[in-house]
């Protein structure tokens, strides 16, 4: 018989209540835990390994989050009907999770631990990526899984100018900032998310909020880790020490590495040197070992940790004392930039941007509403008319991997560029019918070649003609700590980032924020801390705005002469039938003798009709077939008409689109005419005036005759008189 479950309910405002509940579901792993909001359930599981792998040197975490399509009482759209590869969406949630619950794991342990989160019951109003690592965390809590602390994330939105946790989609429609927060009792651990160039005021009181909702949560998991009786965590294996081994090693090398980071080298100059030194190092160590005491295999791997700790210490200890970075760079100090837009003939908009050692070339393609992206959850199936793809070839940073699939970080990296370059892009219902393609690829990287794919993205799109109001530019901003003392890092370096205790990336425009993603890696960060960092980020953005502009001040009036064409038109929606007509015989006609691709949808009460096409003539010519077709005749305008029909008593004429009348032989001239044999004939062009319907039958009366100057009477000879 199974046990009766263990639960806690907790309110999280507006008296939406939240189930958190173990003992149930899933007993045999270590920690198993539903979360439930409305119909939303999340099943989290934790599973570690009692001991670690042999020669294991870091921490081997593992965190997917998958929704069942079942969840919603769907079936899945690919070929075997059945879920696969985590998608995009999965990918970036699994991301959230991981970040906040990496830093809670203790520094020593090295077991292989899996924690799988999965939607198993879908509610359409109730995002579940906000309780996701709710679940994950209490899944750690009721477990004997060491953890240092217990976290969780929320959602923060503003709709109509306050703030809410964890608003439904419907709310978040109507939301001009969307956040999640990952937090510990005391600290902030992890922030990702957007908003309508919101101000660093906004973003810090939303911190707040957020912070506040996290508290209630953690109180939740304690009570019931409290309620199942976890008494304590497992010990494990902890890595050998010597002492005496880093001792040797600090003061062989401490000297040396101080002298390769005040170098003011380049990345691979640096790179080579501090690898000098760590084989001169193990080379001394081993000639230092004797017979009787050997160097053995272990000592070698455990110095070369001993080294990189070495490394981590020096580089920080300088950077705080002396306030002094690698490159030799004062602390606020933005690397070199470089930025050139239409380098690149083919692409429908190019740029290359260079900042230091970082860079990004990147291209925009202009397709049609064909193009568009399905993304798929088990809550809905929406398409996208924006896309942006980040791609890290070995190359960039001089290494040789194997080319696979984009993975987690290329997938997260597109995912906040995307979203920063989303907030400037034409909204839907405004004149701008292409699917935009903007893709990244990062040449060089030494420091956030995300932010690099931020700035060449919004310099490729303003050359493609894209008409963004503002350019978007992205920094990233790196933090070092040490007792009272702290450093905050503008434009990080990648070994900067390694060694820092913050990445903490900013995107937006001279307005304000659009994007933001953080990660901290250390306790006790003040709000204060935090908002010199904000401000500090704000003047490095507004620095390569600056740059930006120069490049290009503003976006083109025009797609390039090789874009494709698109004219966007709105109609009533009773005339969306008759565009199409029966079968689709009218659409599909336009579009043979046009050559455009024509796509047309009822959206807000309305037909939204996108006209693409290669020829600016071409996309015309459909245009105005178009505006023909839902064109109203009007008494007494005059018409361009073809004949389409002779009888005898008259020609039928098509005077607009769709639209035929006759022309009755009695107005085709001014002379009494017996047949139009010889004077009109199928497929002439004739000027013609709508005169009238027919009362009966509703058909358009025409004349031809109403447009001729009537000839004037030819006078007789006079009669004469008897």
């Amino acid at each position: 018989m199974l046990q009766q479950p263990i639960r806690k309910v907790f309110d999280i405002g507006d008296g939406r209540e939240v189930t958190i509940e173990t003992g149930r579901l899933a007993r045999q792993a270590d920690g198993s835990v539903t979360v439930t909001m409305g119909k939303c359930i999340i099943l989290a599981t934790v599973v570690a390994n009692k001991e670690p792998k042999e020669g294991q040197s870091f921490f081997p975490l593992t965190v997917d989050y998958q929704e069942k399509f079942a969840s919603a009482g769907r079936i899945p759209g690919s070929f075997f009907k059945r879920e696969g590869r985590l998608s995009d969406y999965e990918v970036l949630v699994s991301r959230l999770i991981d970040r906040a619950l990496r830093p809670l794991f203790p520094d020593d342990y090295l077991c292989d631990v899996q924690v799988l989160v999965t939607l198993v019951s879908s509610d359409p109003e109730i995002m579940p990526d906000a309780l996701a690592c709710l679940a994950a965390s209490a899944a750690l809590a009721v477990s004997d899984v060491p953890i240092k602390e217990i976290i969780s994330e929320v959602r923060v939105g503003r709709v109509n100018g306050q703030f809410k946790i964890n608003p439904t989609r419907s709310e978040m429609e109507q939301s001009d900032m969307d956040f999640i927060i990952a937090a510990t009792e005391k600290n902030l651990m992890m922030v990702e998310g957007e908003s309508e160039e919101c101000s660093e005021d906004d973003l810090v009181a939303a911190l707040g909020v957020a912070h506040d909702a996290i508290r209630i949560q953690i109180k939740a998991q304690e009570a019931l880790r409290d309620l199942k009786g976890v008494a304590g965590k497992r010990d494990y294996t902890k890595p050998a020490q010597d002492e005496a081994l880093r001792d040797k090693v600090y003061n062989f090398a401490k000297d040396k590495v101080y002298a390769v980071s005040k170098g003011k080298l380049s990345k691979h100059e640096r790179t080579d040197q501090f690898a000098a030194i760590e084989e001169e190092l193990l080379k001394s160590l081993e000639e230092a070992g004797t017979e009787e005491a050997p160097f053995t295999a272990d000592q070698k791997k455990m110095a070369k940790g001993y080294y990189h700790d070495l490394q981590y210490d020096v580089v920080r200890d300088m950077i705080l004392d002396e306030r002094v970075r690698l490159d030799g760079r004062a602390l606020t100090e933005i690397r070199p930039l470089d930025m050139e837009v239409d380098v690149l003939p083919s692409p429908h908009g190019s740029a290359l941007f260079t900042r230091g050692e970082t860079q990004s070339i990147t291209t925009v393609t202009l397709g049609t509403a064909l193009d568009e992206l399905l993304i798929e959850s088990a809550a809905k199936s929406v398409y996208s008319k924006f896309i942006l793809h980040y791609n890290f070839p070995p190359f960039s940073t001089g290494e040789v991997k194997m080319m696979r699939g984009p993975g987690r970080r290329e997938v997260g990296h597109g995912n906040l560029a995307m979203r920063s370059l989303k907030q400037m892009m034409p909204k839907d219902g405004e004149d701008f019918g292409y699917t935009v393609r903007v893709v990244s690829d990062i040449l060089e990287s030494n420091g956030s070649s995300s932010m690099a794919t931020v700035c060449a993205g919004s310099l490729a799109l303003m050359d493609a003609g894209v008409p963004l109001p503002k350019h978007v530019s992205g920094i990233a901003m790196g933090l070092i700590t040490k007792e009272d003392k702290f450093a905050i890092l503008s434009d990080i370096l990648g070994d900067e980032d390694h060694l820092g205790d913050m990445d903490f990336k900013v995107t937006g425009t001279r307005d304000g924020i659009c994007g933001v993603q953080m990660d901290i890696k250390v306790d006790g960060l003040p709000m204060e801390v935090m908002k010199q960092a904000l401000e500090q980020a704000k003047a490095g953005r507004l620095h390569i705005l600056e740059a930006m502009y120069t490049a290009i001040p503003e976006a083109r009036e025009e797609v390039k002469s090789h874009a494709p064409r698109v004219v966007k038109m709105f109609i009533d929606k009773e005339f969306i039938g008759a565009v199409i007509g029966p079968g689709g015989k009218v659409i599909q006609e336009m579009q043979r003798e046009t050559g455009t691709t024509i796509n047309i949808e009822e959206v807000n009460n309305r037909g939204e009709i996108s006209i693409f096409g290669v020829e600016k003539a071409a996309v015309e010519k459909a245009e105005n077939w178009i505006k023909g077709i839902v064109a109203v005749p009007v008494v007494g305008e005059t018409y361009d008409a073809v004949v389409k029909g002779i009888k005898e008593f008259g020609a039928f004429v098509e005077f607009l689109p769709g639209k035929q009348g006759l022309v009755h032989i009695s107005e085709i001239s001014w002379k009494r005419l017996e047949t139009l044999e010889g004077v009109v004939k199928e497929g002439d062009s004739m000027k013609v005036k709508l005169i009238g319907t027919d009362p009966k039958s509703g058909k358009f009366k025409l004349s031809r005759k109403a447009l001729i100057p009537r000839p004037e009477r030819k006078e007789g000879p006079a009669p004469e008189n008897n």
